[in-house]
């Protein structure tokens, strides 16, 4: 299939050549491809200045970044046979790392399907489309995800507000088969239940996977609090390996009953209680009341979702942290992630030690960690790379 041409200004190729996959409007020479002939989701062939071809890309030319490459081979066409490789390269991956089909099975530019996300509950699959490109090659998708896989059920939980910036609309809908009401996972050896329809994201965070095990070989004889808890990920898995009493705290009544269910189907239901509360009033109180637990997890939802909100979340992150240093036992672990790309790893490091330094305790990293192997970081596209996570004891002052 002959696709249009997209040319670039001079030199405005540099980072594309290096692996970066994005083109902004700015970049585009507008006069030999004007953006408005191209409808949004269009495919096109993009060209450097000197009319060498690059690969194909959709376009949309009401969005700021306006293509995203979908390969580097100019002659390529998109369509079943391009899905089918890329998936079943994905799937190869993470059959890699885990042995159970419990997993981010796409993680959009990473796998090189940029604008989509899909989580994989064994038959189960919840997709994220965020582009309007992807969202015109939907239906190929689908059909070969079917396919591949021969799922029971499909969700679009397409309520992401990235679609806004596409001109698409939130929406919530089954494209295959029948849902169930609760959808088993099956994480670190522990089983959880969730609610991929009603649940927050995709579902789950698979992302934390890895350090959750972590804390959980640490949390024997514990005592846990587990701050914006969900449905229990980090509790209920240091529930499974010992800890001697778990407290889970958020504001969402629907992900604490999850969290509820999930206890008591591994067993720990006597061991961990659910606190429905905003976490910043929760942990005033703990303060007020002096309080203190053994371990605490402080995994926030993204607090900087643009640039212009660094400093408000800044202050945000450092506040969390503070107080939750305040109800920390002395010879404590603190467990501090977040998930806020524009959060970069060094400013959390920044707001541990000056956290730790106001309240006049010893803080040390014995251990870091960060999104796991179904998130992979593509090395040119550091908007790959978005989840920090610090294990840090803590002591009084040396």
């Amino acid at each position: 299939m002959t696709y249009p041409a997209l040319f670039l200004k001079k030199h405005e190729d540099k980072r594309l050549r290096q692996g970066h996959l994005w083109v902004f409007s700015n970049e585009i020479d507008s006069k030999r491809s004007p953006l408005e002939q191209f409808e949004p989701g269009s495919l096109a062939v993009l060209h450097d200045s000197s009319a060498q071809p690059m690969g194909v890309v959709y376009v949309n030319p009401h969005a700021l970044i306006c293509a995203r490459l979908l390969t580097r081979k100019p002659n390529s066409s998109i369509g079943e046979k391009f899905f089918r490789s890329r998936l079943q390269q994905a799937m190869k991956l993470r059959r890699r790392w885990f042995d159970k089909p419990f997993y981010r099975l796409v993680y959009g530019e990473s796998d090189g399907l940029p604008g989509l996300v899909i989580d994989r509950y064994d038959s189960v699959l919840s997709v994220q489309i965020t582009t309007a490109g992807m969202e015109n090659l939907k239906p190929v998708l689908l059909k070969v995800l079917i396919e591949l896989i021969a799922p029971q059920a499909i969700l679009l939980k397409n309520d992401n507000s990235q679609r806004q910036l596409e001109n698409l609309s939130l929406e919530t809908a089954l494209a295959h088969g029948t849902l169930p009401e609760r959808v088993l996972i099956e994480e670190n050896g522990i089983r959880y239940l969730t609610d991929i329809a009603a649940g927050q994201k995709t579902g789950w965070f698979y992302d934390h996977r890895v350090s959750r095990a972590q804390l959980a070989g640490w949390s024997k004889g514990l005592k846990v609090l587990d701050l914006f808890s969900y449905a229990g990920a980090w509790g209920i898995a240091a529930a499974a390996a010992g800890a001697d009493e778990v407290t889970c705290v958020d504001s969402s009544e629907h992900a604490l009953s999850l969290a509820k269910e999930s206890s008591a189907l591994n067993g720990v239901g006597d061991r961990l209680q659910c606190v429905r509360s905003d976490v910043f009033e929760f942990l005033k109180q703990a303060r007020d009341q002096h309080l203190h637990f053994d371990a605490i997890v402080l995994d926030p939802p993204a607090l900087i979702k643009r640039k212009k909100d660094y400093q408000a979340g800044y202050e945000a992150y450092r506040r969390l942290n503070q107080l939750a240093l305040q109800v920390l036992a002395n010879d404590g672990l603190l467990v501090s992630a977040s998930c806020s790309h524009h959060l970069h790893r060094a400013d959390l490091q920044e707001i541990l030690r000056g956290s730790a330094k106001h309240i006049d305790r010893h803080l040390t990293f014995v251990a870091a960690g960060g999104q796991g192997p179904d998130h992979p970081i593509l090395p040119a596209m550091p908007e790959t790379e978005y989840l920090k996570t610090f294990f840090c004891a803590v002591s009084a002052r040396m």
